[in-house]
C-alpha cells in the first residue's frame, strides 16, 4: 500500500504540473487579461495605466517567474483573486462547488440504479425482449448528447406534462428540481454502464467456473448474485468512480442547459468567456486534484472487489 500511493503521488504530481504547465501556456495565446479594465466607451486607458495594471498582475514578469509565483501562492492555499469578480478564487469555487457535489451525486445515483440491474437483467435474459430493450436505451443514451437528453427531458416533462420545473435551484432544497437535470447527466452514463456490465456478465457467465458450480447442482440466483456479479462488477464500478469524479469537476452543458449555478457553469464557463486567467488556473487546478483522488479511489475499490489484484500490480 505504501509503495502504491507513493508511486500515485509522484504520477500525480507530474499530473498537476503538466496539466497546469499547459493552461499557463495556453493563456498566453489568448486575449490579455487587462483587456478587462478597459472601459466599454471613452478613449480607454493610458500606456502607463496598461503598465501598471500589468505590473500589479505580474504580467510583467517572464513566464517562468509567473508560474513558480503561482505555484507558490497555490501551496499556501491562494489561488489568486478573480479578475472579472474581484473576489478570491477559494470563496468562488466554495461557493459553487457544492451545487455541483449534489447534481454528481444525484446524476450518479441514477446511472448506478438504472445503467447496472438493466445490465445484469440483459445478460441473464440474453436473446429476449429484455437482451434487446436494454441494448435500444444503452444506443439511444450513448448516441444523445446531454444538451439533447436535457431538452427533450425539459419539452416533456417540465412542458408538456408540467411535473418537474423547467431548471434553476432554489436555496432550499427541493427534490423536483433535481429530477431533470440529474436524469440529463446521469442518462449517457448509465448506458454505458449497461453495456459493460452486460459484456462482462457474459464474459462471466461463460466461464468454466461458473458452469462447474451449476453442475454442482447450485442454484441459479446464487450463482448469479454470489459468483457471477461480484466478479462483473469490477470494471463497472471503477467506471463509475472515474464518471462521478468527471461530474464534480462540472457539467459545463447540463449546467446550461438547467441554468444550474455549479462550478461549471460559473466558475469554469464564466472564466473563459471574460479571460479571467486566475480562476481559470484556480478551478483547473481543483479539477485535476478530484479526478486524481478518485482515480486512486478506484485503484483501491478494485483490489476490494477483487482480492486476487494487488495494488502494486494495478495500472496506474
Amino acid at each position: 500500500m505504501a509503495n502504491f500511493l507513493a508511486r500515485r503521488f509522484l504520477s500525480s504530481l507530474v499530473s498537476v504540473l503538466g496539466a497546469t504547465i499547459a493552461i499557463f501556456v495556453l493563456i498566453q495565446f489568448h486575449s490579455d487579461p487587462r483587456e478587462l479594465f478597459i472601459p466599454d466607451s471613452g478613449y480607454g486607458i493610458t500606456q502607463e495605466q496598461w503598465e501598471n495594471l500589468g505590473e500589479r498582475m505580474g504580467l510583467n514578469d517572464p513566464l517562468w517567474k509567473q508560474y513558480v509565483t503561482w505555484i507558490g501562492n497555490t501551496l499556501r492555499g491562494d489561488l489568486g483573486v478573480s479578475l472579472a469578480r474581484d473576489r478570491a478564487v477559494v470563496d468562488l469555487i466554495k461557493g459553487k462547488i457544492g451545487a455541483t457535489v449534489q447534481l454528481a451525486i444525484g446524476g450518479w445515483i441514477f446511472a448506478i440504479l438504472l445503467g447496472i440491474p438493466m445490465g445484469v437483467l440483459a445478460a441473464v435474459k440474453r436473446g429476449t425482449f429484455w437482451d434487446y430493450f436494454g441494448r435500444g436505451v444503452a444506443i439511444v443514451g450513448q448516441a444523445a448528447p446531454p444538451f439533447v437528453t436535457g431538452l427533450v427531458a425539459i419539452w416533456i416533462f417540465a412542458v408538456w406534462l408540467e411535473w418537474f420545473p423547467a431548471g434553476g435551484r432554489s436555496p432550499e432544497f427541493e427534490w423536483k428540481e433535481y429530477i431533470l437535470p440529474c436524469m440529463a447527466l446521469g442518462w449517457g452514463a448509465a448506458a454505458s454502464l449497461m453495456r459493460l456490465t452486460r459484456s462482462s456478465m457474459l464474459e462471466v457467465m461463460d466461464s468454466e467456473y461458473i458452469r462447474l458450480a451449476r453442475a454442482k447442482g447450485v442454484g441459479w440466483n446464487w450463482v448469479i448474485y454470489k459468483h457471477a456479479l461480484r466478479n462483473a462488477l469490477i470494471a463497472p464500478v471503477t467506471s463509475a468512480l472515474l464518471v462521478f469524479s468527471g461530474w464534480l469537476n462540472g457539467a459545463l452543458v447540463v449546467e446550461i442547459v438547467f441554468s444550474w449555478p455549479g462550478i461549471g457553469y460559473d466558475a469554469l464557463f464564466r472564466a473563459v468567456n471574460d479571460n479571467d486567467f486566475p480562476l481559470l488556473l484556480g478551478t483547473v487546478f481543483i479539477f485535476i486534484l478530484i479526478y486524481l483522488v478518485f482515480a486512486t479511489i478506484a485503484d483501491i475499490a478494485y483490489t476490494l472487489i477483487d482480492p486476487r489484484v494487488r495494488l502494486g500490480n494495478s495500472a496506474d
